[in-house]
């Protein structure tokens, strides 16, 4: 690792023209993130200079321990790769029953529109080549930026893997997640990205994932 971009970090978490945490690492902070506009993290991205991003929260929920994990899939043939709390290995902590139920109601409508069994659709742990940050072609930036990565990722083709993470307590800030809202404008977006034959799809039969 030799750069850090934090966006809407505190001031004096870095600055435009970079602070080193230690020898090699660079540190730059990108604006404040306005939670109504959004758009910074998208700015974040595009000021990332290094070969390989990963995309993290930075209120202490998910671990820099677990990158090299995500760095070896890109490293060995995949383009995109995802975190997953609901595969042997990871954990989420703390999540009620309407948000697991919503979750799992959103995974079967994302199967029939990508044909794609993945396990943990919106979670913002991930990994990609720099070279595919124009093509992932981000507008998002709430809750619904996760699910659209995935269904870009999907969209154009690109090798995803998943890789399990353990979600911890948030440790800074205070969350902002809420059931009824976030899961109607993920599910906004999974039909606004969907592929084009993807209602036809939708249309037959009662919601199975495909057949392995």
């Amino acid at each position: 690792m030799r750069e850090v971009v934090l966006v809407g970090a505190p001031k004096g978490a870095g600055g435009a023209d970079g602070g080193a945490a230690r020898p090699g690492l660079t540190v730059r902070s990108v604006g404040a993130w306005d939670f109504e506009k959004g758009d910074t993290p998208h700015a974040g991205l595009l000021a990332a200079t290094g070969d390989l991003i990963v995309l993290m929260n930075a209120d202490g929920s998910m671990s820099p321990h677990e990158i090299p994990h995500f760095l070896h899939y890109l490293e060995n043939g995949y383009d995109f790769v995802k975190g997953s709390r609901f595969i042997a290995g990871g954990d989420v902590a703390a999540s009620s029953l309407a948000r697991r139920l919503g979750h799992r109601a959103l995974l079967r409508v994302a199967r029939r529109l990508y044909g794609q069994r993945l396990t943990d659709l919106w979670y913002g742990f991930c990994a990609f080549r720099r070279s595919f940050v124009d093509l992932l072609d981000l507008r998002e930036d709430g809750v619904e930026l996760g699910a659209e990565l995935v269904a870009h990722a999907l969209h154009y083709g690109l090798r995803v893997a998943e890789v399990p993470s353990r979600e911890l307590p948030c440790r800074h800030g205070a969350s902002r997640l809420r059931t009824v809202r976030d899961g109607a404008r993920i599910l906004g977006t999974l039909l606004d990205e969907r592929p084009h034959n993807a209602l036809s799809r939708l249309a037959h039969g009662p919601f199975r994932g495909p057949s392995s």
